[in-house]
C-alpha cells in the first residue's frame, strides 16, 4: 500500500492543531466570562439593599427566589464565589500555559516566555474578570445578581463538602482568637460624620441624630439625669385632696413619693393607677398604689439602662449617689432625646435654660448639664473632661475652675471661653454669660 504523500500528512498535522488552539481559545474565553459573572456577582449579592431583597421576597420570579435562598446564607454564599473563582482563574492559567506548550513546541520554556504569559494572563483576568464586571455589577447589582442566581446555586450544591470544610476552620480560628476592636476616638467618628453627610440630602436633623447615635455608647447616666434639685416629688404625709393638687399642678404621670427626705423615696406612684379612686375622701390611703422604684447608678451607661427599661418594662429611674442618696432622676424620654433631639409635649415647660445674644454670647442657667451645654455650642462633649472633675452641671465646672463660690459679675476663664457669673446665691452658681473668643481673637493672641 502506497504512503501517503507528505503535504497530505503536513495538512493534517497543521488542522489538528488549528483545532486544538480553537477549542483552547473557545475555553479560555469561557473560563474568563464565567470568571467575569463570579466575580460580578460578589458585588452585586452583597451591594443588594433591603428594599431588593424585600422585592425579591415578594416575586414570583425563580430567579428572585434562588437570590432570597442564597442570600440567607452569606458566609456560606461568599465561600462559594471564592472557591468558584480560584477555581476558575487556576484553570485560565493552566490552559494558557498549555496552549504556550503548545504554542512553542517544548515545555522546557524561557524565563521571558514565562514573564509575557504571566504578564498577559494577569491583565486578561484582572481587567476582563474583576475590574469590568464589579464595576457594571454595581449600579445594576440586582439584574446582576438575577443573571448569576443559577450558576452559584448550581455552585453552591457543588462545592457544599469544600466550602463546610473551610467555614469550620474559619469559625474554630475566629474563636480562638479575641476578635481586636478599632481604637477610634468619638472625635475621629464625627470627623468622619462630617465628611460622609456634607451632601444637600442629609438635613441638619439627620446630622444630630447620628451624632447622638455616635455619643450614645459614651454617656452616663449622670450626665443626662435631672438632678436632684430639679425633681419633682411628693411626701407620703399628703391626704389625698392635697395629692391631686399637687398632680393637677405638676403635669407628670410618674412621680417618686418619699418620706420625710428625697433621699428615701418609697416608690414610684403613676397617675393611672389614681383613677378608679377619683371620688375617694381625703383620708383614702394612696400610699398602697405605689410600685417599686427601679434604682440605678449614677456612672451605668444609658446605652446598658435603656436596656434595662426594656426588659424591665419601665420609664423611670431613680439616681443613686455612692452613699445610697438620691443623685437625681432619669426617664425612657431623657435616654431618647439623646438621639433625636427634645421631645415636647402640652405638659412640658416651654421656658429656654439659654438664650443667645449674638454670635458669640450666650446666656446659660448655672443647672444646664454639661452634655447641652455641649450640644447647644455644637462643640465636643469632651472639651470640659480634663477639668470638670466630678461635676456635671456648667455652675459645677465653674465651681471646679474657680475653686470657690464665685461672685456676681466675676469672669473666669478657659481656653477660648469666657464666663461671667449673672446671678449667684450662698450655694450655687443660678445665671451664667458665656462668650466665645472668635478664631481671628484667637489668631491674634498667637501673633
Amino acid at each position: 500500500m502506497d504512503e501517503p504523500p507528505s503535504e497530505i500528512l503536513l495538512a493534517g498535522i497543521l488542522s489538528e492543531s488549528a483545532l486544538i488552539y480553537v477549542l483552547s481559545g473557545l475555553a479560555l474565553l469561557l473560563l474568563l466570562t464565567m470568571s467575569a459573572l463570579i466575580s460580578g456577582s460578589e458585588v452585586a449579592f452583597f451591594s443588594l439593599t433591603a428594599k431588593d431583597i424585600s422585592e425579591c421576597k415578594e416575586s414570583d420570579r425563580p430567579a428572585d427566589a434562588r437570590i432570597v435562598a442564597l442570600i440567607k446564607n452569606p458566609q456560606r454564599l461568599l465561600a462559594t464565589i471564592l472557591i468558584v473563582n480560584n477555581f476558575v482563574n487556576v484553570a485560565i492559567v493552566t490552559l494558557s500555559t498549555f496552549v504556550m506548550w503548545e504554542i512553542l513546541g517544548t515545555k522546557s520554556t524561557e524565563g521571558r516566555d514565562v514573564f509575557i504569559l504571566t504578564v498577559i494572563t494577569t491583565i486578561a483576568i484582572v481587567f476582563f474578570g474583576e475590574i469590568m464586571p464589579k464595576v457594571y455589577a454595581t449600579p445594576n447589582n440586582l439584574q446582576f445578581a438575577r443573571l448569576t442566581s443559577g450558576l452559584l446555586k448550581a455552585s453552591n450544591y457543588v462545592f457544599r463538602p469544600i466550602s463546610f470544610f473551610l467555614l469550620t476552620i474559619s469559625n474554630v480560628i475566629e474563636k480562638r482568637f479575641e476578635k481586636k476592636g478599632y481604637d477610634i476616638s468619638v472625635e475621629e467618628l464625627h470627623h468622619a460624620l462630617e465628611l460622609t453627610t456634607t451632601n444637600e440630602e442629609t438635613t441638619e436633623e439627620e446630622k444630630d441624630i447620628l451624632k447622638g447615635i455616635v455619643n450614645f455608647g459614651t454617656l452616663s447616666v449622670k450626665q443626662v439625669m435631672r438632678s436632684r434639685m430639679d425633681i419633682t416629688a411628693f411626701d407620703s404625709e399628703l391626704d389625698f385632696h392635697e395629692l391631686m393638687d399637687k398632680i393637677n399642678k405638676s403635669g407628670f404621670s410618674r412621680i417618686p413619693v418619699y418620706t420625710e427626705t428625697i433621699d428615701n423615696i418609697d416608690g414610684i406612684l403613676y397617675i393611672k393607677d389614681l383613677l378608679p379612686y377619683l371620688d375617694q375622701d381625703e383620708n383614702f390611703e394612696w400610699q398602697k398604689l405605689l410600685r417599686q422604684g427601679f434604682y440605678v447608678p449614677e456612672n451605668k451607661k444609658i446605652d446598658t439602662l435603656l436596656k434595662d427599661f426594656q426588659e424591665k418594662r419601665v420609664h423611670m429611674a431613680i439616681v443613686v449617689d455612692e452613699y445610697g442618696g438620691t443623685s437625681g432622676l432619669i426617664t425612657l424620654e431623657d435616654i431618647i432625646e439623646e438621639i433625636v433631639g427634645e421631645i415636647n409635649d402640652e405638659f412640658d415647660d416651654d421656658d429656654v435654660v439659654y438664650s443667645q445674644m449674638d454670635e458669640y454670647t450666650y446666656v446659660f442657667e448655672g443647672k444646664t448639664t454639661l452634655n447641652d451645654f455641649c450640644k447647644i455650642l455644637e462643640i465636643n462633649a469632651s472639651t470640659f473632661d480634663k477639668i470638670k472633675g466630678e461635676s456635671e452641671s456648667l455652675g459645677g465646672l465653674l465651681l471646679e475652675i474657680n475653686t470657690k463660690l464665685p461672685s456676681a459679675g466675676e469672669k473666669i476663664y478657659y481656653d477660648k471661653y469666657i464666663f461671667t457669673v449673672v446671678a449667684v446665691d450662698n450655694k450655687r452658681i443660678k445665671k451664667v454669660r458665656v462668650f466665645l473668643k472668635s478664631n481671628e481673637e484667637e489668631s491674634e493672641k498667637i501673633k
